[in-house]
């Protein structure tokens, strides 16, 4: 069996990944906060979590692993945009949970074999915090439930903060009521405009950070395998789920690797509206400031090519260097059935997902069948995200120019024109084919449809 490394966030280690049952392989993702369209920046969490979801299919069996990523549907960002356009909560979220669902779909991923709603999960928010309680890790006061950090010796050490750096470098919400700045809300009452739900503190709604505790816990039990999310969430959420889920079942380890992605730029700078420079998911496949839309394989392409650990810098130019490689790729593989994938690139995403390097393998690869079939594994060349390289693209009416040109050559015996014409598609990268039968027009890996204007 292929052996998995994988970077433990938490050691700061690349370990031998070894499942505690290899028969569940079971992994953790954190979902969105359903309240608008998702940037970007959110899509790359998802990519790469959905190689690993892929690899470990590829080595454990489709039946044997068990892939969850939650919907955060209670929170005081949906409050807002229910407050600011009129409309009812639950509506917002449905409506941005399934354009979040079509635009993950559109760059390949596949979807979770769970996909729970927090507000599913109220009840055993509860439960948990009451358990937190019990056991002295959680105190209620003046209607808030937190979690008291002192209470967990191991606070910090996922993200390698003491408490008093934390206090120290941190933007803590200063409240009376906590008995260390560094605890955190784990319940908190709402007001009769607000949604809330009935528990032993009196009408509320759960903070944050134990959504995804209770959630994992209900679905994949108090020691599940692998926990992911960006590194902007190391901390705080990935920290206080780690205190409050190890406190709620001590039995447990709660996740036993963590992986964390990098962040992305756009054009070699930090996204930000400021700069003009942050755009949604849907932005870029659609097309965004007289841009034109750019096919989700090729977003997903562009993805993996850098390494999840390291920054991610989103370009133009590697769009479309992207966009050249899997037309080629494509070409190549027309009606071939996928082969198993290469060795050598099970081996690059057994290496702590190195798609970089898996990459650089597709490019060595001429045996069609195990082209096609490395790339699916990647998620690439699938057939959903196919049809883009010859949407919009009729060269007939070229080709008949072309071969008027070529008849009246034959009889003036000047080919300067037919030469011209030639030359014109070829630097828009159209493959030309002239043969007694005719003229054949192909777009080539290199196609700009730009270069033809004019030709006609």
């Amino acid at each position: 069996m292929t052996e998995i490394k994988l970077t433990n966030s938490k050691t700061r280690r690349k370990e031998i990944f070894t499942p505690i049952d290899p028969r569940n392989v079971r992994m953790y993702v954190c979902g969105p906060t359903v309240y608008d369209r998702a940037h970007i920046g959110n899509a790359r969490p998802v990519i790469v979590f959905d190689v690993l979801y892929r690899l470990l299919r590829h080595v454990y069996g489709v039946d044997h692993v068990t892939y969850v990523r939650n919907f955060t549907d209670v929170d005081d960002k949906i409050n807002a945009k229910a407050a600011e356009t009129g409309r009812p909560i639950r509506e917002i979220t449905d409506e941005t949970t399934q354009w979040y669902l079509e635009d993950m779909r559109a760059v390949g991923a596949l979807d979770p074999d769970e996909m729970p709603r927090a507000t599913e999960y109220i009840g055993a928010m509860i439960t948990m915090i009451e358990g937190l309680i019990a056991g002295g890790h959680a105190y209620e006061a003046e209607g808030h439930v937190l979690f008291a950090v002192e209470s967990y010796r191991d606070y910090g050490r996922l993200s390698g903060r003491s408490i008093d750096d934390m206090i120290a470098g941190a933007r803590v919400e200063v409240a009376p009521y906590k008995r260390n700045p560094m605890d955190f809300v784990l319940w908190k009452p709402s007001s009769g405009d607000l949604p809330g739900w009935d528990s032993p503190w009196g009408r509320g709604r759960p903070g944050w950070h134990i959504e995804c505790s209770a959630m994992s816990y209900e679905l994949l039990g108090e020691t599940f395998d692998i926990h992911g999310g960006g590194n902007d969430l190391m901390f705080p959420h990935h920290e206080n789920e780690i205190a409050q889920s190890c406190c709620a079942h001590p039995q447990g380890g709660f996740a036993r690797y963590w992986l964390h992605n990098e962040m992305l730029q756009v054009e070699g700078r930090k996204m930000s509206k400021s700069l003009g420079n942050f755009f949604t998911v849907r932005d870029l496949l659609d097309g965004h400031d007289g841009l034109p839309g750019v096919p989700g394989e090729v977003i997903r392409f562009v993805f993996l090519s850098t390494h999840y650990r390291k920054p991610m810098d989103w370009t133009a130019e590697k769009a479309d260097q992207a966009k050249a490689t899997l037309r080629k790729w494509r070409r190549m593989t027309e009606g071939v059935v996928p082969g198993e994938p290469a060795p050598e690139v099970v081996t690059a995403l057994a290496d702590d997902l190195n798609t970089a390097g898996a990459i650089s393998v597709l490019h060595g690869i001429d045996h069609p069948a195990v082209l096609l079939g490395s790339a699916n594994l990647l998620g690439l060349l699938t057939p959903d995200l196919g049809g883009w390289e010859d949407a919009g693209v009729d060269l007939t009416s070229y080709a008949d120019r072309l071969s008027t040109l070529r008849q009246t050559a034959m009889e003036t015996k000047d080919f300067s024109a037919v030469d011209a014409m030639k030359a014109a598609l070829l630097e828009a990268g159209v493959e030309v084919r002239m043969s007694k039968t005719g003229v054949a027009l192909e777009p080539g890996p290199n196609f700009d449809a730009g270069k033809l204007e004019g030709l006609l």
